[in-house]
């Protein structure tokens, strides 16, 4: 039984940070997932991929963790680069792409 500890990326819905600041505890499929011959469906006799955990620090989900005895591996979130860049630079006299309709 292993688990995965992440802090959840801005859905592509999203143009905020909000609901992003947790971190997840979530474990690994220990069965390969089948399909049902009859209705066409996913499924999987494992209930440990059901469960997901939520954590408000990164601490939090690794001592939880290693009290329970559950090996982990930590996927740290990548920085997002924001490019500043204002609304007034779109009509610049000396813009490198000419502005078009």
């Amino acid at each position: 039984m292993s688990a995965r500890i992440f802090s959840p990326a801005k859905t592509a819905m999203q143009s905020g940070k909000a609901k992003t600041g947790y971190w997840v505890l979530e474990f690994d499929p220990e069965k390969p997932r089948k399909i049902d011959p009859l209705m066409g469906y996913t499924t999987s006799s494992d209930m440990q991929s059901q469960i997901r955990l939520t954590f408000e620090t990164k601490e939090e989900a690794v001592a939880y963790a290693d009290k329970h005895g559950i090996a982990f591996r930590v996927q740290e979130p990548k920085e997002t680069k924001r490019r500043q860049i204002s609304y007034s630079d779109n009509f610049r006299y000396d813009r490198k792409a000419p502005w078009t309709h």
